[in-house]
């Protein structure tokens, strides 16, 4: 279970960069993908970051141990 954490964390924080690069890029473009997709995104970003805190909080709270 030790070695689970940090990938979660990777994944979860790896899903975040991507999610928010690809959301800012859609802005800077200002294209249609930009009009109907742009809340999702934000949205999926905030989803995403919200899981990899957790999964730190989690890793700090069992790490002590």
């Amino acid at each position: 279970m030790e070695s689970v954490f940090p990938w979660l964390v990777i994944l979860a924080v790896g899903a975040t960069l991507a999610v928010l690069i690809v959301g800012v890029v859609s802005m800077l473009r200002q294209g249609g993908f930009n009009a109907r997709h742009s809340n999702k995104m934000m949205r999926l970003r905030v989803i995403f970051q919200f899981a990899a805190i957790m999964l730190i909080a989690l890793a700090f709270l069992f790490g002590r141990g």
